[in-house]
């Protein structure tokens, strides 16, 4: 028989099996050969949709190990001039410290120059009561937290590294330091100032805290104002106080720069790892 009459007369099949038949004759081998070819064709769109996906979502992880190690490295570099910043103010409070309590030490000296010192550098006469309004609150930088925590990223770092950042930048003894620095010691701040606008300027002939003649020629009043020793007295109390907050915080800060530098190694070398696997 010709090849071309092989099969059964399209005419002679059901209303169905017409309709899957291509040409004008139904045969069993070429239908099961159509259907094998279609079934491969199926599995290799399937199988390349199925890699598509697994390719991209890997490029993701991949893009969001690199940015999480990023943001680590970010944040340890932030910490370290955080810590640069720490050890400075802690210089700071020291001298501010030493001066101020020497002031006092020798406050009821009968000494017209009780109140005088010389600067260290150009051996200058100054009062340290001119400069006693000064004040400088701790504000160490956190720009990079903030951008971590602005875009979003900041859930990469984990539970545990968030934990210890968080305690960085937003502990609660960090929160006292910084309100002992600023609101505590603007309230000494205040009072001397009040003390100054309300009583002296009304008891002393010419009021000028930064002129030396001032501080020699009231001395024995100021002297007797108990009130400003006393001011003096509590403010070195807080000063000793954010002494010790800035040491335990130093500490704080050198802890966890070591945390961060031993989470960034373990993900640095996970990293290499995926990237050779790649």
């Amino acid at each position: 028989m010709d090849k071309k009459e092989e099969g059964i007369d399209k005419q002679q099949l059901s209303w169905f099996m017409r309709i899957i038949t291509l040409g004008d004759r139904f045969s069993i081998q070429d239908f099961y050969d159509r259907i094998k070819k279609g079934f491969v064709e199926f599995l290799i769109v399937f199988f390349g949709v199925l890699v598509s996906f697994g390719v991209e979502s890997q490029g993701e992880d991949f893009g969001d190990r690199e940015s999480n190690i990023d943001n680590l490295v970010g944040l340890r570099d932030e910490m370290r001039d955080i810590q640069a910043y720490t050890q400075d103010y802690i210089l700071e409070n020291q001298w501010i410290k030493v001066l101020y309590k020497a002031l006092y030490d020798q406050w009821e000296d009968n000494n017209e120059n009780v109140f005088i010192f010389l600067d260290q550098e150009d051996e200058e006469p100054y009062s340290p009561l001119s400069f006693y309004t000064n004040y400088n609150p701790f504000n160490p930088p956190r720009v990079v937290y903030e951008s971590i925590k602005l875009d979003g990223t900041f859930r990469f770092l984990g539970s545990e590294v968030g934990r210890f950042v968080n305690d960085t930048y937003d502990g609660t003894d960090l929160k006292y330091l910084i309100l002992n620095t600023d609101r505590e010691e603007k309230v000494y701040v205040e009072q001397f100032e009040a003390r100054v606008a309300n009583k002296w300027i009304y008891e002393l002939e010419e009021v000028d805290l930064y002129e030396v003649e001032f501080w020699i020629k009231n001395r024995k009043y100021i002297q007797d104002d108990r009130f400003l020793k006393y001011n003096l007295f509590k403010r070195l109390g807080l000063w000793d106080q954010i002494s010790e907050q800035l040491t335990k915080y130093d500490q704080t800060l050198e802890k966890n720069i070591k945390k961060l530098d031993s989470v960034i190694k373990v993900k640095e070398e996970q990293f290499t790892f995926i990237y050779w696997w790649w």
